[in-house]
C-alpha cells in the first residue's frame, strides 16, 4: 500500500515518540524532529545532577529508538516558523518540512515567573547540560573550599532548592544525602554541618497532590536527612550570594535550583496559534488545535482538560497516552468516524525522597511511603527507561551506590577555577529557559519532553 499521510512530529519526549509508535504502518510516513539527538529520561536528571548517574545512563539517539519502527524516521532540526494553511514547516537550517497532520509535542522549559534573578543566578533542571551544569558547579565549589574552608561559611556549599513538587524534593533529598555521606567522606577537612540544604515552598506544605499523610511523610523523611524547610515562602529575589524570601529572610547559599514550575516552549506563540495558561496551547477535546483539524498538541504543550475542565498536569503518563490517542483519531478520521475524546486514565503518581524513602499513590484509595514505595519507585523508572543497556547501567549503578554509598560520577571537567562564588552572568541557553551559574559545564554528550511530558 502506498503512503497516503504524512505525519510530522516536533518534538521527540515520551508524547512524540508514543505517537510514532502508535502511527508507525505500511500507510504513514512519520518524521520526528527535535533540535536535539537524543530522548531524555527527564525523571532522572535530578540523579544527573548529584553525581548517581551519567548522563548517557538516561539519555538514548532518537535514531536508535526509531529505527526499528517502520515508516519512522528522525530529523535534527529546529523548528522556527510554519505556514500552516501551505502545511510546511521552517527550520533554522532553510529546509522546509511539508506535512499532511502535524503533531506538536515539543514539551516545557523552566519558568521564572518573572522573580528577578532566576535566569541570572539559578540552575533549571530540564535538559542534560542543565543537570551537568549543576554537578560540574557544586563539585567545583567543594574543591574552592578545600583551599579556602573559610568560604564554606559564606554559603559556598550551601543550596537552596526552590519548589516542593517531586523534583525539588527529589533533589532536595539527593542533595542531602551526597553531603552527608559522600562529600564529607571526600573531604574530611570540612565541617560538612555548616553547609545547609534548604527547600523553599510556597504552599504550606510539599507535594500538593498527594495525601495530606503522604506530605507529612515526604516532611519528617527530609528534616531526618538535615534539610531545613521553608514552608509558606515564596521567593522575592535570587542573587549571587542566596535567595531573598517573602517575608525578608536571606538564606545565604551559592547554588539555587529552580524546581518551581515549568512553562511550555514558546512554540504555539511562534506559530500563532491560540495559547491560555502557561503558554499551553488550546486544543479541542480530540487533542486538535480548533479551525486546524490536522494539528494536533499533546504533552506539556497542550492545554487539554480533564471532565471537571481542570488541566491535565504535566507528566510523562500523560503526554504518552495522548501520543497513542492521536493515532485512534486520525484512523477514526480516515474511516468516517467521529474522533474520540481524550480522558487520561491516572495510574497513580509517586515520587522519592531518599535511601529507602519514598511515597506512593494510586487509584482506589491506596497509598504507601517508605521502603516499599522506595522499591516500587526504582523498578517503575527501570521499566520506563529505553533501552536494555540504559536499564542494565542504572540498575549497576544503583546497587553500587546503596552497597557502597559511593558515587562514581564525581568528576569536575577541565580545571577548577579559583574564584570561590558563582563567575559572572551565563550564557543564553538555547531554549529560552534560566541557565543559571555552572556554564562553564561541558555539552552534555549526545550519546542517547511538571518533567518532561512533550
Amino acid at each position: 500500500m502506498g503512503v497516503t499521510r504524512r505525519v510530522v512530529i516536533v518534538g521527540a519526549g515520551f508524547g512524540g515518540l508514543s505517537a510514532a509508535r502508535a502511527l508507525a504502518g505500511p500507510d504513514v510516513e512519520v518524521e520526528v524532529v527535535d533540535r536535539r539527538n537524543h530522548h531524555l529520561f527527564q525523571p532522572l536528571l535530578y540523579q544527573v545532577a548529584t553525581a548517581g548517574l551519567e548522563p548517557s545512563d538516561i539519555a538514548y539517539a532518537v535514531r536508535g529508538i526509531v529505527r526499528k519502527e517502520r515508516g519512522v524516521r528522525f530529523t535534527a532540526a529546529d523548528i522556527v516558523g510554519a505556514d500552516l494553511d501551505a502545511r510546511v514547516l521552517h527550520t533554522a537550517g532553510g529546509r522546509d518540512i511539508p506535512y499532511d497532520t502535524l503533531v506538536l509535542a515539543a514539551g516545557a522549559r523552566t519558568a521564572d515567573f518573572g522573580i528577578t534573578g532566576v535566569a541570572e543566578h539559578a540552575f533549571g533542571l530540564k535538559s542534560l547540560n542543565d543537570a551537568m551544569a549543576i554537578r560540574q558547579h557544586m563539585l567545583e565549589q567543594f574543591e574552592r573550599c578545600a583551599v579556602r574552608p573559610e568560604l564554606v561559611d559564606d554559603g559556598a556549599l550551601s543550596i537552596v532548592v526552590v519548589g516542593g513538587g517531586p523534583t525539588g524534593i527529589e533533589m532536595a533529598g539527593a542533595m542531602s544525602e551526597l553531603f552527608t555521606r559522600v562529600m564529607r567522606a571526600d573531604f574530611p577537612e570540612l565541617d560538612l554541618t555548616r553547609a545547609q540544604v534548604e527547600l523553599v515552598e510556597m504552599a504550606p506544605e510539599p507535594l500538593g497532590p498527594f495525601h495530606p499523610k503522604l506530605r507529612k511523610h515526604a516532611v519528617d523523611q527530609l528534616e531526618r536527612r538535615g534539610v531545613t524547610m521553608h514552608l509558606g515562602r515564596s521567593v522575592k529575589e535570587v542573587t549571587d550570594d542566596g535567595v531573598l524570601l517573602d517575608d525578608g529572610t536571606f538564606l545565604s547559599a551559592a547554588t539555587c535550583v529552580w524546581a518551581a514550575g515549568v512553562e511550555a516552549e514558546p512554540l504555539g506563540r511562534m506559530l500563532g496559534l491560540e495559547t491560555g495558561k502557561a503558554g499551553r496551547i488550546v486544543v479541542d477535546g480530540s487533542l486538535r488545535v480548533p479551525d486546524r483539524p490536522n494539528v494536533f498538541v499533546i504533552g506539556d504543550l497542550a492545554a487539554a482538560t480533564d471532565k471537571k475542565g481542570e488541566l491535565l498536569p504535566q507528566l510523562a503518563p500523560v503526554a504518552m497516552q495522548q501520543g497513542r490517542h492521536v493515532a485512534k483519531v486520525m484512523d477514526a478520521v480516515a474511516e468516517g468516524r467521529k474522533p474520540p475524546v481524550f480522558r487520561y486514565t491516572d495510574k497513580g503518581s509517586m515520587a522519592t525522597i531518599g535511601r529507602g524513602a519514598a511515597v506512593a499513590q494510586v487509584p482506589g484509595g491506596i497509598r504507601f511511603g517508605g521502603t516499599l514505595a522506595w522499591l516500587a519507585w526504582l523498578v517503575l523508572h527501570i521499566y520506563f527507561l529505553i533501552g536494555f543497556r540504559n536499564r542494565i547501567s542504572v540498575l549497576v549503578n544503583w546497587a553500587w551506590n546503596y552497597l557502597t554509598w559511593d558515587r562514581a560520577a564525581r568528576v569536575v571537567h577541565g580545571v577548577v577555577a579559583p574564584q570561590g562564588r558563582g563567575d559572572g552572568a551565563p550564557e543564553a541557553r538555547d531554549d529560552g529557559a534560566p541557565q543559571g551559574r555552572g556554564d562553564g559545564a561541558p555539552e552534555a554528550p549526545h550519546d542517547a519532553s511538571e518533567r518532561a511530558a512533550g
